[in-house]
């Protein structure tokens, strides 16, 4: 199993204000992030969910939660902590036969599974925004990177971390 975070951050790692992204509408980020997840499962957390019932990305969202036992959605399920997560989420990768599943945020769940990721697809906004929530650090010498397209607004970038001695 791959486990890929995939985010949109400004130059100063900002990543959300008052649950909302701080800049502009950007169509061509939105697309391609729907598209890339599409057919796989996702890991997000509580609030993040809610936010996107009304259009949930993923085939099955696994919810992380200490306060949620049970979602109401048929692709749904809840998971308590990181180690249930990935558990859910191996399951779904035998169950649905693909080989990626997606951490979608917030703030809180990118810190908690950044050890676990493989990969990292960060849409690299152009500018700096005031916010309250940030994407997490990395050591860039651990990761590098495998793809890099440029867009308007953004740049989008594939980061693959480094395997040991590499």
């Amino acid at each position: 199993m791959r486990l890929v975070s995939v985010a949109a951050l400004a130059e100063n790692g900002v990543i959300g204000r008052d649950g909302e992204v701080p800049w502009p509408h950007i169509e061509a980020d939105v697309r391609q992030y729907r598209e890339r997840v599409a057919g796989s499962p996702v890991i997000l957390g509580r609030r993040t969910f809610d936010s996107m019932r009304d259009d949930l990305p993923g085939s099955r969202q696994i919810v992380v939660s200490r306060s949620v036992e049970t979602v109401d959605v048929p692709t749904a399920v809840a998971a308590g902590d990181v180690e249930a997560a990935l558990d859910r989420a191996r399951e779904a990768v035998t169950e649905e036969g693909v080989e990626t599943v997606y951490v979608l945020g917030g703030g809180s769940i990118y810190e908690l599974f950044q050890p676990h990721v493989d990969g990292m697809v960060l849409s690299h906004v152009v500018g700096v925004y005031e916010g309250d929530t940030r994407y997490p650090a990395w050591d860039e010498t651990e990761w590098e990177v495998v793809d890099e397209v440029d867009y308007e607004a953004f740049t989008l970038r594939e980061w693959r971390r480094r395997s040991a001695g590499e």
